[in-house]
């Protein structure tokens, strides 16, 4: 006799509201540092390449490590490990705060990506077991995506709002009472889960894993920044003689760290690769957005948060209508046409000029949001509800892993291809007579060109801010157009790959279609909090 799932209560979604103030944060750390570009030019001088080192490196090590903490959590228990990476991340961001060189802040957001590592498999898989019954998990799924997404979106606002009155290093200070608060509430009212039956812990497999991710980040990085090198070339090829090295280890360890029988899956593995994508375009863009608000359109980094706000609005309601439509519609075609609407954003900001009005921006950035935002909840939904539970830390790292690779390598494919077009087209429009140490600091980026323009005599500064605003806008039209061309495809390859693969019943549901040759997942019968509906 089947037992039906328990409904969760008051205090199932009160921890759900709590796993969503780590999530918040590990995500406003991608994008909170958008708006502190000038500043931190000023103040620590860092080179082109250092600044998007800035950038990826959190991401990078994020991805890198997102695997083994998720199998580590599912041995040490999840709420353990959450508890650990909040005072690792709250640590990290002390640090972050006082760096005094450009050095010292890439390795304090390396430290930030160890310590969101061990938070982010916890907060979704917690979600995956807390929630036992399939309709109330696709709500707090949809809750999940959108404060993820939302928190990308965040950033930039709260870090606007701290440079208005504050210094550079004031945005990471916003972790610290939030990291306070969660150690104080998780305790309280977060359940503990843990595999019973682990294994030994593959510490072969954690080294082969990172081993595997990070030299091909790096080399594609810098094959974008500086063109074809032998070093990039080889870091690339090393890193994927390392993932078969991986891939032999997983396949014959007696306790993988990766379960690779998930990935016969139809909804697990095509979940995790359209994830990635979503989150190639949407980390991707946003930073031609806010520094075209800032650097463009001239605002203020208050101001620039504050308009960048407006995009987001639709975020909740593309995720509760992607959620809604799950019920009636194959998952599949809603991500299908969530990528059209993506796509349909991006080849509006191709239209976008250096003297566009604000409104383009801004519905071009809004078609894209939503569009990502719409996919979120039923990609995490195929991916978490095709494993079981006892492999729910796992899985979730593993779409994260995906999720947050997607988004390391669209800063640095994305935003290397941007940064390739402003130094290409710059290159032949700054005005006669600009010293050259002058025109060196220009071409690294938008941000030093405003620098230096406000330094040199009146006609000739503004000469030079004009060529660089229209040679980045140039940059973000070329970025757009490529992530729109992705995006058609994806669209289309979604609907051929996994028709099917998960039904309408409801996102992240155990029961959606699939090979007879998937993982067979036993769901939980009791509520693990034992409160009633």
């Amino acid at each position: 006799m089947t037992t039906e799932p328990a409904l969760a209560g008051r205090k199932e979604w009160l921890a759900l509201a709590v796993l969503a103030l780590p999530l918040l944060l590990v995500s406003m750390d991608i994008s909170i540092l958008f708006f502190a570009v000038p500043a931190i030019s000023a103040d620590l001088s860092p080179t082109g390449t250092q600044l998007l080192w800035v950038f990826d490196i959190y991401a990078f090590v994020l991805a890198g490590l997102l695997i083994t903490m998720g199998s580590v959590g599912d041995r040490m228990g999840r709420r353990k490990l959450l508890m650990a990476g909040t005072v690792f991340f709250g640590g990290a961001s002390l640090i972050a705060a006082y760096a005094s060189s450009a050095g010292m802040l890439i390795g304090a957001r390396a430290l930030l990506g160890v310590g969101g590592a061990c938070l982010l498999p916890s907060t979704l898989s917690l979600i995956r077991s807390i929630f036992t019954d399939a309709t109330q998990r696709a709500k707090a799924l949809g809750v999940w995506s959108a404060v993820l997404i939302s928190g990308v979106s965040l950033g930039p606002v709260l870090s606007g709002v701290m440079l208005e009155f504050f210094w550079w290093g004031s945005v990471f200070l916003i972790n610290a009472p939030v990291m306070v608060l969660l150690l104080v509430l998780a305790p309280r009212l977060l359940p503990e889960f843990k595999d019973p039956h682990p294994g030994p812990f593959d510490a072969i497999g954690c080294l082969l894993s990172l081993g595997a991710i990070l030299p091909v980040i790096y080399g594609i990085k810098e094959l974008g920044t500086d063109g074809f090198e032998v070093v990039p070339v080889v870091a690339i090829v090393v890193g994927l003689v390392v993932a078969a090295l991986f891939v032999v280890r997983q396949r014959a360890a007696a306790a993988p760290l990766l379960d690779l029988s998930l990935l016969r899956t139809r909804a697990f593995r095509g979940g995790v690769v359209f994830a990635m994508i979503a989150s190639w375009v949407m980390i991707g863009f946003a930073i031609f957005t806010t520094q075209y608000l800032q650097s463009v359109q001239g605002m203020s980094a208050l101001e620039a948060s504050l308009w960048s706000l407006t995009p987001s609005v639709g975020i909740f309601l593309a995720t509760g209508v992607s959620t809604g439509l799950a019920q009636r519609v194959d998952h599949a075609f809603i991500v299908g046409g969530a990528f059209v609407l993506t796509a349909g954003g991006l080849l509006f900001l191709t239209q976008v000029r250096a003297d566009s009005p604000l409104w383009m921006v801004l519905v071009g950035a809004g078609g894209l949001s939503a569009g990502v935002a719409a996919t979120m909840p039923l990609l995490t939904g195929m991916v978490v509800g095709s494993a079981p539970a006892e492999k729910a830390g796992i899985a979730s790292a593993t779409l994260q892993t995906g999720q947050e690779l997607g988004g390391a390598v669209g800063l640095a494919t994305l935003g290397t291809l941007g940064s390739a077009v402003y130094r290409n087209n710059l290159e032949g429009s700054v005005p006669d007579g600009l010293p050259a140490v002058a025109e060196d600091a220009a071409r690294e980026t938008l941000a030093a060109a405003v620098m230096v323009a406000g330094e040199l005599p009146g006609a000739t500064g503004d000469a030079l801010l004009t060529a660089a605003r229209e040679a980045f806008t140039d940059g973000l039209n070329a970025a757009a157009l490529a992530g729109a061309g992705v995006l058609l495809l994806a669209s289309l390859l979604v609907v051929l790959l996994l028709r099917g693969a998960a039904g309408p019943a409801v996102a992240g549901a155990s029961e959606a279609a699939d090979e007879p040759d998937g993982p067979v997942v036993a769901p939980e019968t009791a509520n693990p909090l034992g409160t009633k509906s």
